[in-house]
């Protein structure tokens, strides 16, 4: 069975934001494993260094045979279509592990990016890293029903 991974930085405070994510889970289980894993946000008072530290945090949260997808505002902008294509190849290649990873708030470390198999961009536009949990949640349960074959509505 396939495993998605949501490795992040903080934890979600709002509880409407947890409640939807807590749905797109339950509706993902019946397609693979998925698992949400929380690296606390760091307080060094310079960004560089924040980003550098959650970077490591989040580094070390992964597993070597993982397939990184790092979500980044400089990544490529895929349609939904292409996005289960690329998890259906990878599949097919043998990968069953997948961690999608979001930086936090300040933005993901050139550590991580630089392992990731790809970079990935929701969205020209800025996201909280929250929000985009449950946008790459929503967006993985649509590429797992594109790639079963069954009607998602476009």
């Amino acid at each position: 069975m396939m495993h998605f991974n949501i490795v992040c930085v903080g934890k979600i405070k709002e509880t409407y934001l947890q409640t939807a994510i807590a749905d797109y889970a339950v509706r993902l289980s019946k397609y693979v494993k998925f698992d949400i894993i929380e690296v606390p946000e760091d307080n060094s008072p310079q960004i560089d260094k924040r980003i550098e530290k959650e970077g490591e945090m989040l580094l070390k949260r992964i597993s070597p045979s993982s397939c990184i997808v790092a979500l980044d505002l400089h990544g490529k902008e895929v349609s939904s279509e292409r996005l289960a294509e690329y998890i259906r190849g990878k599949a097919v290649d043998g990968t069953s592990d997948f961690s999608f990873v979001i930086g936090g708030s300040d933005g993901i470390s050139k550590a991580v990016t630089s392992k990731a198999d790809m970079r990935l961009c929701l969205s020209p536009m800025t996201f909280t890293h929250q929000m985009t949990r449950l946008i790459i949640a929503e967006q993985l349960y649509r590429a797992m029903k594109i790639n079963s074959g069954e009607q998602y509505h476009k």
